[in-house]
């Protein structure tokens, strides 16, 4: 009996983990296309950027109800809603880069790829070699309160340079933490779909937008 338990436990587990990897890439799969859909709606409907203040009020606001209730239905319903909030302040930064460039539409689709490719190979390499990457979680933690508070100071005091550096220091911090989390479900350390997808999606949306900026200062067309 004691070896039949002993060998159930870590086939539950894997079976517990592969679970949570299935509904977390699908939900993930379906907030990015309910993204897409409330950004290509943002953009037609050419709305204004609603300020960094409210969109930081509506992103920590609907984050949190999220996470209160991540173990209910309910958590799927916030979400969508923090998902497609952040689709729709992500239609007026497209329309922006598309009106502004001449190459708008191709540095927008460069930085969709990148993001894409990105995030699919840091992916399968935490999957395929199933390292633990949780050493890096404080430092990432660090990482990104430096970057996110250096980047209110570029937009405040509007210095360029160090926007650039923002953007450039999210890039490799975004990444980190792809691999950081997907590490985390593998080895248990996450067990929450509805959380797992969110913080992949902050990630990609971050690295997207990181990209973006980049490719506009050095590739973009006036």
């Amino acid at each position: 009996m004691r070896l039949n338990t002993a060998i159930s436990r870590p086939e539950e587990s894997i079976l517990a983990t592969n679970k949570l990897l299935r509904n977390t890439y699908m939900l993930l799969s379906m907030t990015l296309l309910f993204s897409a859909l409330t950004a290509g709606a943002s953009m037609a409907l050419n709305l204004p950027h609603p300020g960094m203040i409210i969109t930081m009020v509506g992103y920590f606001g609907l984050l949190f109800l999220t996470t209160k209730f991540s173990n209910s239905a309910l958590g799927l319903v916030f979400v969508f809603a923090l998902t497609g909030f952040m689709g729709l302040t992500l239609g007026p930064i497209l329309n922006m880069y598309i009106h502004n460039f001449s190459n708008g539409t191709e540095l927008v689709m460069t930085a969709l790829g990148g993001t894409g490719a990105i995030f699919l190979g840091l992916s399968a390499y935490a999957l395929t070699t199933r390292k633990d990457f949780s050493f890096m979680g404080g430092f990432l933690m660090v990482g990104v309160l430096v970057a996110f508070l250096a980047g209110i100071g570029a937009v405040v005091f509007a210095i360029p340079a160090l926007s650039l550096a923002v953007s450039a220091m999210f890039i490799l911090l975004m990444s980190g933490m792809i691999l950081y989390q997907t590490s985390d479900m593998i080895h248990g350390g996450e067990t929450n779909y509805i959380l797992a997808t969110v913080s992949l999606y902050v990630s990609i949306y971050n690295l997207f937008l990181s990209l973006l900026q980049i490719l506009g200062v050095f590739s973009g067309d006036d």
